[in-house]
């Protein structure tokens, strides 16, 4: 799963923005996913139930496309070798496919958790209160 991230909050304050965006550019490239023609949803291990179900819900495009990209980077490691630059990923190419359907199966998860958890209590119907005036 992709965990915790604190995205949303850095995004929300530009200065921080500013400072960390060159970081993590930096990232990127060190990590070199995208030199092997990956996505960042391609490095999500898919050793888990939750994983598993989202990658069940891919079009057949995408998931093929995932196998393509995965064994195409095994051979460049393999090889100990980039792709060629023009083939490299794209920022902008990489989009997140897999990690929406994994926080859409785990919400989907915890709300049946909720569910099977729910306790129903029956409550007695109150009497009617008696019309007696005084």
């Amino acid at each position: 799963m992709s965990g915790l991230s604190l995205a949303p909050w850095i995004m929300k304050r530009p200065g921080l923005l500013r400072v960390l965006k060159p970081v993590a550019n930096w990232y990127v490239g060190a990590a070199g996913w995208r030199k092997l023609g990956l996505r960042y949803d391609d490095l999500i291990a898919d050793e888990n139930e939750v994983v598993q179900k989202a990658l069940s819900r891919l079009p057949k495009d995408e998931i093929y496309a995932r196998s393509y990209r995965l064994r195409r980077a095994m051979q460049q490691s393999i090889l100990h070798t980039d792709l060629p630059k023009d083939q490299w990923l794209k920022e902008e190419e990489d989009i997140p496919y897999l990690t929406p359907l994994i926080e859409q199966v785990a919400k989907e998860d915890n709300e049946r958790v909720e569910l099977d958890n729910l306790v129903i209590e029956r409550r007695l119907p109150t009497p009617p209160k008696s019309q007696e005036h005084h």
